[in-house]
């Protein structure tokens, strides 16, 4: 696939923060207006409690590259903790951004600049797997309700981080909740911005102990989980009783 012709189209938001890319597509912006970074630090490293569990071999994966903010804020985020060897990263996009795009969307976070020169670069070279720092990076081109199921990786920790739910439900359905699941390793962990009841609920029939927890910036609240053991050695998970 040529990721030029999935590309999406953005307008830009002012912000006091700077300006902020929307997909004109699903109208929903590309990561919060309170702060990317800050985003990326409470909701997705915070709500899978990194840097703590990383480890040599240590496994991402996410829904939703975007500007790629949250790969380069966890190679920051390795590096700054000091450990050691090297850690995989896959992330699923259907509408990837073009290195033009992502360039101008990274210039908001002058803290990742060591990172995002070397990112644009192989974005705009078309590689699909290339090493950024630590990480061994995998995108993966097209819909994850295609791609997911043929994945044969597990990840530690899952960045569920597509658009909305009420603007991008498909990247949230049941089905698609249950392959996360079904491609996570025992105790792994899961952690989104989103509190939708229904995603709670859909992560939760998957095998996640799930928890809503205080959001980001104006978000009240956020959901973060791991996955039950049963579910990661093959069983159904058993019926919530509360």
């Amino acid at each position: 696939m040529d990721p030029h012709d999935q590309s999406p189209a953005l307008r830009w938001q002012a912000t006091p923060l700077g300006a902020v890319p929307v997909a004109t597509r699903f109208d929903d912006p590309y990561y919060s207006l309170d702060g990317g970074l800050a985003e990326t630090g409470h909701v997705f490293h915070g709500g899978n409690d990194l840097p703590a569990r990383f480890s040599d071999g240590f496994a991402i994966a996410e829904l939703g590259f975007g500007t790629g903010r949250n790969l380069l804020a966890t190679v920051a985020l390795w590096h700054g903790s000091g450990t050691r060897g090297r850690f995989r990263y896959t992330s699923f996009e259907a509408y990837p951004m073009t290195a033009d795009q992502m360039a101008a969307a990274l210039a908001a976070f002058p803290a990742l600049a060591a990172w995002a020169s070397d990112l644009t670069a192989a974005v705009g070279d078309g590689k699909t797997c290339f090493a950024l720092g630590a990480a061994d990076v995998d995108l993966v081109l097209g819909d994850a309700a295609q791609t997911l199921p043929h994945w044969q990786g597990r990840a530690d920790a899952w960045f569920l981080d597509g658009f909305s739910p009420a603007c991008n439900p498909e990247l949230w359905s049941d089905p698609l909740m249950a392959e996360v699941a079904r491609h996570t390793m025992p105790g792994g962990s899961f952690a989104t911005y989103s509190a939708a009841g229904p995603v709670r609920r859909g992560l939760q029939a998957a095998g996640f102990q799930v928890q809503r927890v205080a959001g980001h910036g104006r978000k009240r609240h956020m959901t973060r989980g791991r996955l039950a053991m049963a579910v990661s050695q093959g069983q159904k998970p058993e019926p919530d009783r509360k």
